[in-house]
């Protein structure tokens, strides 16, 4: 079983044994996407999958944010702000901008990049160091105008 489950297996038993009941429903959700990959590879998860289930729920509640915000439904966005704090903490800190600039740099070194159609390799060197610890499009954003100019 991977480390991140088995944290959240664990932060699960002490949510029902406390009571609070906001964190242990999304705690569940986490736990319930989870268990569907289990279902769908018929293996158990290893980190990187727990991982990307973990920031593919954090991109949606961040979209949910932005669309409650723009129809003025602030008690949504109090839910799903609560909710993007507790998948947060489960995620690898974060890398620094000026930590990200030195990855794109090394990754268009390492591919030879230095046309826009050499994205796609500078992107799968990127991907694996920065998964969980970035938002991929902004990645994407600074290696394409990068490679613009």
């Amino acid at each position: 079983m991977s480390v991140l489950r088995e944290q959240l297996t664990q932060d699960m038993k002490a949510c029902m044994k406390s009571g609070e009941k906001a964190r242990l429903l999304t705690i569940r959700g986490i736990l319930a996407a989870i268990k569907q990959i289990e279902i769908d590879t018929r293996e158990l998860p290893t980190n990187d999958q727990v991982l990307a289930v973990l920031n593919r729920l954090v991109k949606q509640r961040k979209d949910s944010i932005s669309q409650f915000n723009a129809a003025g439904r602030q008690d949504l966005v109090d839910t799903e702000q609560f909710e993007l704090e507790i998948l947060q903490a489960y995620l690898p800190q974060g890398l620094s901008d000026a930590e990200i600039d030195a990855l794109v740099e090394q990754a268009l070194s390492d591919a030879g990049a230095a046309a826009p159609s050499d994205m796609g390799k500078v992107m799968a060197l990127l991907k694996p160091q920065i998964a969980g610890r970035a938002d991929m499009t902004q990645v994407s954003a600074r290696v394409k105008a990068r490679l613009a100019g």
